[in-house]
This record gives structure tokens, sequence and C-alpha cells, in this order.
């Protein structure tokens, strides 16, 4: 586990950008936190670090948005006005986990057991002056992906 303080948005923003040069291949990337904690500002660097240079929104609507940078598939999931999670099934889920595709999620509580074990849990919670970043690997490829982090940071 890896626990970080950014204290802006901007440094928010930059740790997502590392963690896009750190997730190499595949994954599965939860994004855990109350509203306003930055999870979208944590997705956004995530998709400028892989070379997006467009609008960021929260698919809080839309439910999913995805991105195809440098030939390789970007999904970017809201679950919160997910009502159910055998939505997940219309949503295609299954078909996005069988890509070699990365999946940034946002309130994945609301996929209860319709989402598999993440690679990486990112819990954001406020503090006074910025945020708390729990950084969790709970597969192999997480763990891969964590240590890499490290590296891009200098930790």
């Amino acid at each position: 586990m890896m626990v970080l303080y950014p204290q802006t948005e901007l440094a928010q923003e930059q740790i997502g950008s590392a963690l896009a040069r750190a997730c190499t291949g595949a994954g599965l990337i939860f994004l855990k936190g109350d509203l306003g904690a930055g999870k979208t500002t944590l997705a956004r660097g995530f998709l400028r670090g892989v070379g997006y240079t467009g609008a960021v929104k929260s698919p809080t609507y839309t439910l999913i948005e995805p991105y195809e940078i440098n030939d390789k598939n970007y999904y970017h999931l809201d679950l919160y006005r997910l009502a159910d999670p055998d939505e997940l099934e219309f949503l295609g889920l299954r078909d996005l986990l069988n890509e070699q595709a990365v999946l940034l999620v946002e309130w994945p509580e609301q996929g209860g057991d319709a989402l598999p074990l993440p690679d990486l849990l990112i819990t954001i919670i406020y503090k006074e002056g910025g945020r708390e970043l729990s950084i969790d690997a709970q597969t192999s490829g997480g763990e891969r992906m964590l240590e890499s982090l490290k590296d891009e940071l200098g930790r």
C-alpha cells in the first residue's frame, strides 16, 4: 500500500499521470471517495498521462466514457447513478473486461458483486489542506502497477 497527500488539484492530476505511466498493460482501477473528493481529477490526470488532450468530464450521466488513445482503449466509468448491479451487463462490462483495456471505475461499490476484484483500489478522503490517497494493490498485476508507480514518484 502507498499513501499520498496531494495538496492541490494539480498535484492530484500529476499522481494520475504518474499512475498512467505505471499502468503499461490492461488494468481495473477502482476510485472510491465521497462526492467532490477528486476521483474525476485523478482520472483526468491519468488520461492526460496517456496523451489525451480533450476535455475529461465525469461520466455521471452516461455511466461510461470511452477513449482510444495511441491504439489502446481506456474506459472511465461512474457508477454513482447505477440503480442495480445487473445494469453492468447492459453496459457491456464483461466485454470491456475481456479487452486489453484500462478501466477507471468511480463508485465501484454500486457495482456490488458484478465487478471483479480490481488491480488497484484507490481511496480518496478529505484531509485538512488537501486529500489523502490510499493506493492498495489487490492482484499481482496491481502489485506490479504499484511498484511502477512508486518508481515514477521516486518513492
